[in-house]
């Protein structure tokens, strides 16, 4: 159940300081939703040279924090303080576990929020973008037994950067020059955590075709490695087109969590993510599961904020998974015309998303609630949150699941659904509330 309380200040990204052992001195940055899970995931999102946590967060990494103000989870950002702020994926300190580089100071910020937070520890998970992709590697093979998913763009295999003259730069892996077998790159994530026997953590993959700053075949050693890893064969289980220019493999098995899973995007370059692409890896890493219980967060110990977070904007396209199905707790009532609805849509080349707002602008509760609305000809759901869509295209109802199906007085309840399209993009012009027609905004 949501409770309805705020705090009275809009959660922001928050630095906090003497968090732990931080060998490398980087800079930590916390993201407390205002309504927080019972028992939150935890995403570390680090980011690209030249980055910053505050870049990061506010730019193309933004929409893993719109999803964490729906889902409830946490986000660590640390932040490089180095000369061109690139992450450490490179000397022997940082390629062993608790070797005393950036990996070190970064799992002290985990460790540091796990013991402040309820954390699901089946649910710590890591995402980052090029060089930040790299330390994503690098910490799922480090560290296999505390992330239990990662997804990387435009990233190297872990170990791939290694030097031993104290650079931080191998041409030659950023070059694409370095070629292993799968035991090969296996066995080098494995020297990383020597007699560690446990499991490795799902990997998502994502890489651009004319990739020149990491070159594209890094994206095939990736494979290789976390296949290896996972004890996988490299022949994919899957293999999808979900935008006319990616090609999409699965190995393992084939659902939204694959064990590995690689997107190759045919004509880009070092540019990712791009529009769209968070919302397949949020699924992926398992952010957008539904909890049964949020509430308002404490406030992080921290040092002055930065600059509160924007306000969130729509989910771009994505591939959440579906909702719970669930029955109204009690039979739909409420006062006719009292319903306010706003929808917003984000479309790609066939495919889009809508997010649906609807307010009770009654005097008493509506307790159990069904919205129904037509698509645009052309579209059909392929999959929803926090409600039930039937049927999937034409007259479509979404019913309550089990813990939105009260909406008091004043209050709001937020959906949405991902969609194909076969040209029509556009939102629904007219929506009813228990059968009666609501106001759109």
């Amino acid at each position: 159940m949501l409770l309805a309380a705020h705090p009275a200040a809009a959660a922001s990204l928050t630095r906090i300081t003497g968090f732990g052992t931080n060998p490398t001195n980087l800079n930590m940055y916390l993201y407390v939703p205002d309504r927080v899970a019972a028992r939150p995931a935890l995403l570390v999102l680090v980011h690209y040279c030249s980055g910053s946590a505050s870049a990061i967060f506010n730019g193309n990494g933004h929409d893993y924090v719109t999803a964490a103000d729906r889902y409830g989870y946490i986000i660590v950002v640390p932040e490089a303080t180095r000369s061109g702020s690139c992450f450490d994926v490179s000397t022997p300190a940082a390629l062993r576990r608790d070797g005393g580089s950036d990996s070190t100071g970064i799992m002290a910020m985990v460790n540091y929020t796990r013991q402040r937070y309820n954390v699901d520890p089946g649910r710590i998970v890591v995402s980052g973008f090029s060089s930040g992709a790299m330390m994503t590697n690098v910490l799922a093979a480090e560290y296999p037994d505390v992330f239990s998913a990662a997804s990387a763009f435009s990233g190297v295999p872990a170990g791939c950067f290694a030097t031993t003259n104290g650079s931080l730069w191998n041409s030659q892996c950023s070059g694409g020059q370095i070629t292993k077998t799968a035991q090969q790159w296996g066995d080098q994530a494995r020297a990383m955590y020597p007699g560690y026997t446990g499991r490795y953590p799902r990997m998502q993959l994502w890489h651009g075709t004319t990739d020149t700053t990491l070159h594209y075949n890094n994206f095939g050693e990736e494979i290789k490695q976390w296949t290896n890893l996972n004890g996988l064969s490299q022949t994919p289980a899957f293999t999808d087109h979900p935008q006319s220019s990616w090609t999409r493999t699965r190995y393992g098995n084939t659902g939204t969590q694959a064990t590995v899973e690689g997107i190759s995007i045919s004509g880009v370059g070092h540019q990712l993510p791009m529009s769209g692409q968070l919302a397949y890896a949020i699924s992926f890493l398992g952010l957008d599961a539904p909890s049964t219980s949020m509430s308002p967060s404490p406030s992080p110990s921290a040092s002055p904020t930065r600059s509160p977070s924007p306000s969130p904007s729509p989910s771009p396209s994505a591939s959440p998974s579906p909702s719970p199905s669930a029955s109204p707790s009690t039979s739909p009532s409420g006062q006719p015309g009292a319903c306010r609805v706003s929808a917003t849509v984000n479309s790609w080349a066939n495919g889009l998303t809508e997010d649906i707002t609807v307010t009770n602008t009654g005097s008493s509760a509506v307790n159990g609630w069904s919205l129904a609305f037509t698509l645009p000809g052309g579209q059909t759901i392929t999959n929803g949150w926090n409600a039930t869509y039937s049927p999937t295209s034409g007259q479509v109802t979404a019913t309550n699941v089990s813990y939105n199906g009260s909406i008091p007085p004043g209050g709001s309840v937020q959906i949405g659904f991902q969609a194909t399209h076969t040209g029509n993009a556009g939102k629904p012009t007219s929506f009813t509330l228990n059968g009666a027609t609501c106001t759109v905004s």
